[in-house]
């Protein structure tokens, strides 16, 4: 790594983006910072792309444009890691709801390795020929963020890259890296389901529909489409992660209103899934004798995020090469989703986006397999967790190098140029 990138001030931005924490398409401070340093690193640099996105381009020399991607949004989630720099921030939720706010999924990390890995790439130019394209952008965990990009006309504007390029914290060993080839991470849609019931008095619920003990009984049924509709070789996840109905014990609401997330790697599970959500409402409704149908309202939905093998390898025998041997893992299929692989169809290009291990390597010392392993990273806390707290070293250091590492794989220079240089 140069010494263009000084882990010490990029371990004190990281700790500032964590205390400072804001919701999608609301990212204006993380985006004046980011905008403002890339600006001191040379980029050409442009804010407000897709709302609260931001664009640093790099040229030097002949060769292909190359995307690195970081997002920069974070989750109403109320901090509990007893940091001393843990958020304390609060937020607007797009339904308007004051909520707290908190890097719960590592976007700050994100972010700051990759100001590092812009600083690390500014600094040698003699090591690579072609033009950086950094995005940063918002509303990843909105699930609309990359589109929002797409859609301000990102490559029109900026130019189309020859490949997509990008990273994710996870609670595997710092140090290490994931990268899949093929289905990486998983497809996702968003669903809000309101169940229409009739209310009334507690004391005579035998005078109304009542819409929570409906909601009961779809949340009940749901789980068994993975255990019981999915053969054994299929995979799904359908969490429900929000039922909402009834303000005081002694008053039966009118309506219940559920939230559910739907993960899968595969086209046709998916669309079994949601067919299945879809006559498992209607049933139970129907069930519970109420007058006016269930409403099931797509709330956001993304493609499975395809890591293309030959870019795979292409990454992973950089890594090997300029971070050491050893250091890249299969993690498996994530289920976990990503609107990443968004930006790489809309460019038409491939992508390879791999996780960023933040877990504290001594709680690994002694491992003798990945079973092992996995074991103890089931332990820990997870992305989303209130208790989600990366290591920031070497976390940082290896996520930097990681992206720098990429993006010379693609960008290196002829061997004519590395003469002249």
């Amino acid at each position: 790594m140069s010494g263009a990138v000084d882990l010490a001030e990029l371990s004190g931005i990281y700790r500032d983006l964590h205390a400072h924490p804001e919701l999608g398409f609301a990212e204006h401070r993380t985006a004046g910072i980011v905008a403002a340093r890339l600006r001191d690193l040379g980029y050409q640099t442009t804010a407000g792309v897709g709302r609260t996105g931001v664009v640093g381009l790099l040229a030097n020399g002949d060769g292909p444009t190359v995307l690195l991607r970081a997002d920069m949004d974070a989750l109403p989630v109320l901090e509990r890691t007893g940091l001393d720099y843990a958020s304390a921030a609060r937020g607007v939720s797009p339904d308007g709801k004051d909520v707290p706010v908190m890097h719960a999924c590592g976007h700050d990390v994100h972010v700051a390795c990759l100001l590092g890995a812009a600083a690390e790439l500014a600094a040698d130019p003699g090591s690579w020929s072609g033009t950086l394209m950094l995005v940063f952008q918002p509303a990843e965990e909105l699930g609309n963020g990359a589109q929002a990009m797409i859609d301000d006309g990102l490559f029109d504007r900026f130019g189309v890259p020859a490949v997509v390029l990008g990273q994710h914290v996870a609670p595997i060993p710092a140090g290490l890296l994931g990268l899949r080839s093929g289905a990486a991470f998983a497809a996702t849609d968003s669903l809000k389901i309101v169940l229409h019931g009739s209310g009334g008095h507690g004391s005579r619920p035998e005078t109304t529909v009542d819409p929570i003990l409906m909601a009961a009984a779809v949340v009940q049924r749901l789980q068994g489409i993975v255990a019981r509709e999915l053969p054994a070789a299929e995979s799904a996840v359908v969490t429900v992660g929000a039922l909402h109905a009834g303000t005081v014990a002694n008053v039966i609401p009118d309506d219940a209103e559920l939230l559910l997330s739907i993960r899968a790697f595969d086209q046709s599970v998916r669309g079994r899934v949601l067919k299945a959500i879809d006559r498992i409402v209607t049933a139970e409704s129907a069930a519970s004798g109420a007058t006016v149908a269930p409403e099931i309202i797509s709330e956001g939905a993304f493609p499975v995020v395809v890591n293309d093998p030959a870019a795979c390898a292409r990454v992973s025998d950089a890594f090997a090469a300029d971070l050491g041997p050893g250091l890249v893992l299969d993690p498996g299929p994530v289920t976990g989703s990503e609107d990443v692989g968004l930006l790489a169809t809309a460019a038409g290009a491939p992508c390879a986006y791999w996780l960023l291990g933040g877990a504290d390597p001594a709680l690994f010392a002694g491992i003798a397999s990945l079973d092992e392993a996995r074991a103890i990273v089931e332990t820990l806390p997870s992305n989303h967790s209130p208790l989600f707290a990366p290591v920031v070293e070497p976390t940082l250091r290896t996520g930097v190098a990681a992206l720098a590492s990429a993006a010379r794989a693609w960008l290196a220079p002829t061997a004519e140029a590395a003469q002249a240089d």
